[in-house]
């Protein structure tokens, strides 16, 4: 008589905000998936719904609450958790059949709301994981996370009250996750936290065995680690949210060696002194535009993308003024601004001077000109090269759609290719550049590719 198996329960996920948070919804539905849930794609399929929320600012606080109701109307089954878990009473007043609300990085607590809701039928025939975990990115790409919270203050920001003080993990179980993306087909590793730069201060004092040797959790030393890791699939390591402290300057040399992509990713928020102290801000290093310079002797192709807030309060038109001129120098290749926003929490709220929304528009409209023109002006040098570029999308028609190494996911540029109808996602290819705008690139694989 053959056995016959229980359904399991489905559960479905609504993910927002930021890659930390995308890699949160990864982690939970890992565990899930491992204690024998199914996981379904809509809500009408669902047992239960998580919604996995950023509370970074109000708009961002106002699309969760607009994805819980949604959640609620289409299911009515629905546990919370994320960033505004930590204004639960705000999201009960609003939602009051809200299941279970949590915060973030609080997978256990999410985990046993979900076992409390829709409990799971464990089966040893059907509760199978791939040893990477269920992703929520494509197969080629992954973010990987190497601390949670933040030890800085600053005034418009209210990540710390959120998530806490930065705590690093351990070195070995970073690269330990880094080996087994790699194994299941990872191509690029996209290295994330609060802050990049302050990884391991915590935990200095204790080195890791890896591989029969000691890893010290610093910053340069895991990035040398990841690099040999990806290495011999030709993969990709790519530095996200770095602070400009002097320690950067180490990881520059790895970059010329080829072990970690050209890429910093750095949010400098703004240039002018005056702006930067309100903002509370660290690393505000008067000789920063003479080490971007120095980075570009060591590594020519490093790309710098950044952040910029455009109407601090007490920002003037003299302040602006700097930031535009700053930026001139300092020749950015990938640059996003956004308009001041007080964020409840936020002691930034509290400063005199706040400007007025007109100004803002006018400042954003501003930098974006600025900036968009740097882009342009640095796309088009690379027009006749010849640059490695990784395939996201290949399309019915023979096109294609990849990124190069100046281009992290979803934030930056694109690469849009021709006669590409024999790539495949994931490939790492040689392509020339035929022509830029603004943005993007456009080119052709070179023969030969494999």
């Amino acid at each position: 008589m053959a056995t016959k198996l229980p359904t399991p329960p489905r559960v479905g996920m609504v993910s927002l905000g930021c890659p930390k948070n995308l890699v949160d919804s990864e982690r939970i539905l890992t565990q899930l998936r491992a204690d024998g849930y199914q996981m379904s794609p809509d809500y009408a399929g669902a047992d239960v719904v998580l919604v996995n929320t950023c509370g970074f600012l109000d708009s961002a606080k106002e699309e969760s609450l607009e994805a819980i109701g949604e959640a609620i109307k289409e299911n009515g089954r629905v546990i919370v958790t994320g960033c505004m878990g930590k204004e639960a009473e705000a999201i009960r007043t609003r939602f009051p059949d809200v299941l279970a609300i949590t915060g973030a990085h609080e997978y256990e607590q999410v985990v046993e709301a979900v076992h409390a809701a829709a409990p799971a039928n464990l089966s040893p025939y059907i509760d199978l994981i791939p040893d990477a975990g269920l992703k929520l990115t494509p197969r080629h790409y992954s973010y990987l996370k190497i601390s949670e919270g933040c030890n800085h203050r600053c005034s418009f920001c209210i990540i710390p009250s959120l998530r806490g003080d930065l705590v690093s993990r351990r070195p070995d179980a970073i690269l330990r996750e880094a080996e087994k993306l790699v194994a299941a087909g990872t191509r690029e590793l996209l290295v994330i936290s609060q802050d990049t730069s302050a990884y391991g201060i915590d935990i200095r004092r204790e080195p890791r065995m890896w591989k029969g040797q000691e890893v010290v959790p610093h910053m340069t030393d895991l990035a040398r680690e990841l690099g040999k890791i990806a290495a011999p699939v030709n993969g990709w390591v790519r530095l996200h949210y770095v602070y400009p402290y002097p320690h950067v300057d180490q990881v520059i040399p790895l970059m010329a060696e080829g072990l970690v992509l050209p890429y910093l990713d750095i949010p400098f928020q703004h240039a002018a002194p005056s702006v930067l102290r309100r903002m509370k801000r660290p690393g505000n290093d008067a000789k920063v535009l003479q080490r971007i310079h120095q980075w570009r002797d060591i590594c020519p192709d490093i790309a710098i993308r950044s952040t910029f807030v455009v109407g601090f309060p007490g920002e003037t038109e003299e302040d602006f003024e700097y930031l535009l001129d700053w930026l001139d120098e300092a020749q950015l290749d990938r640059v996003g601004a956004f308009r001041f926003e007080p964020v409840e929490g936020a002691a930034a709220n509290a400063l005199p001077d706040h400007v007025p929304e007109e100004v803002k528009e006018e400042r954003y409209a501003r930098i974006m000109e600025k900036t968009a023109a740097i882009s342009a002006a640095k796309l088009a040098a690379k027009v006749g090269r010849t640059l490695p570029v990784i395939i996201d999308a290949v399309d019915e028609e023979g096109g294609a759609t990849g990124r190069s190494q100046a281009d992290a996911p979803e934030i930056d540029g694109e690469v849009f290719l021709r006669d590409a109808a024999h790539l495949s996602v994931g490939d790492i290819v040689k392509v020339e550049i035929e022509d830029a705008d603004e943005h993007d690139l456009y080119g052709v694989p070179v023969m030969g590719n494999g």
